[in-house]
């Protein structure tokens, strides 16, 4: 009889350890909660993209999230990749900006829409003057890069944001373009990148060196705001949309990906159907502006590529 009790006691803690493993999304182990809660899914859409020949997940999850970016990494490549294209060699800066954050949502709770609708906003010249803000902002979506300014050109190119890429050299610095609606999208190019932001979110002194040019020194995004773009986004931006190759010559400057087609990109994963504004030039007529923003003009763009 006291065997057969102990037999029962054993099974009732086996079957709590199963349960438990089950309740954090474990199969075969136990993994203590971290900082940042899990990622969510988002509301699945039934219908097929017309871009879906151009992934190769379709349940891709762009947010590096800090309780499993490892282990994620491994499962798409990442960790064979030093940046920009993956974690390699860089897990502990990854590591410490992650843990400042707060959330690696891709929509929050209360998002209903399954099949968005999105529009990629670039920062392009042809914007100017065409009265397209209601247009942008009927969209479920409106992904925008770098410091193209909202405030002041409404009517042009919108008042909403719901994703904003960045870089540390290309982030708002003025609070008057905060958006507390507007999720912010970190592109790490470099490992400094994300001391850079670990740095802000703790309150530590930036060092300024080993930047193209002086990144901000202070953030209008709040941690709640915040994310990590999964380097996965960019390497496909480069290999499949781009065809760089895997190896550029000695004599060749490596190139990668510009904001917009990363941009690009991560709409492929996100959504449904996908719009872009804002992406063509005019190449002809060097006085034309060259965003819609600001004075510079087309002759800028032609004396940078000669």
């Amino acid at each position: 009889m006291r065997g057969y009790l102990v037999a029962i006691f054993l099974s009732a803690i086996f079957l709590y350890y199963v349960l438990h493993c089950i309740s954090w999304g474990t199969s075969v182990y136990w993994a203590r909660p971290v900082e940042m809660q899990p990622r969510k899914r988002s509301q699945p859409c039934r219908e097929k993209p017309a871009f879906a020949s151009l992934l190769r997940f379709h349940e891709f999850h762009p947010f590096l999230c800090a309780s499993d970016f490892k282990k994620i990494a491994s499962l798409y490549g990442g960790d064979k990749f030093s940046l920009p294209y993956g974690i390699k060699a860089s897990e502990e800066p990854f590591r410490l900006a992650l843990s400042a954050l707060q959330s690696c949502d891709l929509f929050d709770e209360f998002d209903t829409v399954p099949c968005k609708k999105c529009v990629v906003v670039g920062n392009g010249g042809v914007l100017k003057n065409k009265t397209l803000g209601e247009k942008i902002d009927s969209y479920d979506v409106i992904i925008r890069m770098n410091n193209g300014p909202v405030l002041g050109h409404e009517e042009d190119v919108g008042r909403r944001t719901t994703f904003r890429l960045f870089y540390p050299e290309s982030v708002f610095t003025d609070s008057n373009h905060r958006d507390p609606n507007t999720t912010a999208i970190l592109t790490a190019f470099k490992p400094l990148d994300l001391k850079w932001l670990y740095d802000l979110l703790m309150g530590s002194k930036i060092d300024t060196k080993g930047f193209w040019q002086k990144p901000a020194l202070d953030l209008i995004y709040k941690p709640y705001q915040i994310r990590i773009l999964d380097p996965f986004i960019t390497r496909t931006a480069a290999y499949e949309l781009l065809h760089f190759p895997k190896v550029f010559p000695k004599n060749q400057k490596r190139k990668h990906p510009t904001t917009g087609i990363i941009a690009i990109t991560l709409a492929f994963h996100i959504c449904h159907e996908v719009h872009l504004a804002g992406f063509k030039y005019n190449f002809s007529d060097l006085k034309s502006p060259l965003h819609y923003y600001g004075n510079s003009t087309m002759s800028l763009m032609n004396a940078a590529i000669n």
